[in-house]
């Protein structure tokens, strides 16, 4: 299955590689991880995904538990099941920004 990052998982991937000085591409993979995984794990319990990124290119495989689950929202809204994945991921995107202190480390470099 695969869909592409939204405007909203990228701000804040962008926001997670500011926070924690790393660059983009890691910070999404971290972005599209902890999302995929709240959802995997709301659904089927499992504690783990394996995904791929690649720019703003995610794949993923559900786990059938999962892929039952966005096939039925999908069947009741009439689209594909990546793209209720995709809204799920979404949903989850900013998971975990706030509970990150809002201070920069002293030593990080000036971000303007």
């Amino acid at each position: 299955m695969e869909f592409e990052a939204s405007d909203r998982l990228l701000a804040a991937a962008d926001e997670w590689a500011d926070k924690r000085m790393t660059d983009r591409e890691d910070a999404l993979e971290t972005k599209v991880e902890q999302a995929l995984l709240e959802v995997e794990h709301l659904v089927s319990g499992r504690q783990a995904v394996d995904f791929g990124v690649d720019g703003t290119t995610v794949t993923f495989e559900p786990s059938d538990d999962l892929a039952a689950f966005l096939d039925e929202q999908a069947a009741d809204v009439d689209v594909d099941p990546a793209t209720v994945l995709a809204m799920h991921a979404d949903l989850f995107a900013t998971v975990f920004l706030d509970n990150y202190d809002d201070e920069r480390p002293p030593n990080a470099p000036p971000t303007e």
